[in-house]
């Protein structure tokens, strides 16, 4: 079988791995030099403690699994399973933290509520204060910038795949057919088009009412820390974004505890996983209202900063990048990823979320299983 993947970035890619995997030829098309989206503008983290139950959950636990086999034979995806902690500060923060502890799926997620000097133990970097930790040891890391990169590299050495950098895809020209700006034409028995937060183009021409939107985040990444940070760590305002943590303290907590003004204006939380190089990603913040602003604004970077500080006991080392990234999300957000047979052969694969890079081996392997790849 001969499969044409439509989009570089980790879904495409994952989609590609699942295709040689299984003994089939492929063809990549990436219409950038390189992949330059959320792919490679997020935290690199696994993030299972977060999912909902049921599809969603299974969906990242099946992908953190995949993720440590394919670290297992790609060291240069640097996974590591590093799990993560969230602070809590007070008595209602605390409360949603047992509520989540206290779950019946709380052992598959690998929660557990921790005293402050259980969480510092765990992760010696955490010197400031707070009262407990919620635990996820399920969480794990990888390196977003080089993933893609390495993942090409182990696949172009079965000799049965093929990188098309440069190229967008124009049109479907038949059954499993495609041509490029370039004029060339693929042919396939299958055609993904795992494309992103690239909503417009061809895929507005093939799915007009399209269920998916586009999402708007800043980030940014600190020089070396200079010690370990050995836990990803999340701050409570991320209890009020993930859909594990629904709860009636949940609710008693966003009833009683307003977040701060900036972090509510912004959609925020934090979240923070150190790099192999010891710089630090720190995020994030929400936008959802289009046309999206082409610039990135101070008010959530210093937010930000002062709620990781005050978590390490310490001054941030010096910012080195700001940037800002769109990703796609389904607007059903209980559907776990928008798939959808476009065209004879082809077939579309977008709007995870933020789930994409938790969820990416597990969605290209149940593509691969629905269409008897």
């Amino acid at each position: 079988m001969r499969v044409i993947v439509v989009g570089g970035g980790v879904v495409g890619t994952m989609h590609a791995w699942q295709a040689v995997e299984r003994g089939h030829e492929v063809v990549q098309i990436e219409r950038e030099a390189e992949a330059r989206g959320a792919s490679l503008r997020n935290f690199g983290q696994i993030w299972v403690s977060g999912r909902a139950g049921g599809e969603e959950l299974d969906t990242a636990l099946r992908a953190r699994e995949l993720w440590e086999r394919i670290g297992e034979r790609v060291p240069g995806l640097g996974f590591r399973a590093i799990g993560s902690l969230t602070p809590v500060r007070n008595a209602r923060e605390y409360a949603v933290a047992e509520a989540a502890a206290a779950r019946p799926d709380a052992a598959s997620r690998g929660y557990e509520l921790l005293t402050a000097a259980e969480a510092r133990k765990a992760n010696p970097a955490l010197r400031g204060a707070f009262e407990a930790a919620l635990w996820c040891e399920r969480d794990a890391a990888v390196e977003p910038r080089t993933a893609q990169l390495r993942l090409r590299e182990a696949l172009r050495a079965t000799g049965r795949y093929t990188f098309l950098p440069g190229r967008e895809v124009r049109e479907v020209t038949g059954p499993g057919a495609v041509r490029d700006d370039h004029g060339d034409v693929h042919r396939g028995d299958a055609v993904v088009l795992a494309t992103g937060a690239w909503l417009s183009g061809l895929v507005r021409e093939l799915v007009p009412g399209l269920p998916v939107r586009r999402v708007r985040l800043q980030m940014m990444q600190t020089a070396p820390l200079g010690e370990p940070l050995t836990t990803s760590v999340a701050d409570a305002d991320s209890f009020r974004y993930y859909p594990a943590y629904t709860s009636p303290a949940l609710d008693a907590l966003n009833s009683a505890q307003a977040q701060a003004p900036v972090a509510a204006a912004h959609g925020m939380q934090l979240l923070m996983v150190q790099r192999l190089d010891g710089a630090l990603t720190i995020g994030d913040t929400h936008e959802y209202e289009h046309p999206f602003a082409f610039d990135t604004l101070e008010d959530p970077y210093e937010h930000l900063t002062e709620v990781a500080e005050s978590f390490l006991g310490r001054p941030l080392p010096k910012i080195r990048h700001r940037w800002a990234g769109v990703y796609a999300q389904c607007t059903d957000t209980t559907r776990v990823v928008h798939r959808q047979q476009v065209a004879d052969g082809v077939w579309l694969v977008t709007g995870p979320g933020g789930r994409g890079m938790t969820c990416s081996p597990a969605l290209a392997e149940t593509t691969a299983n629905e269409l008897g790849w």
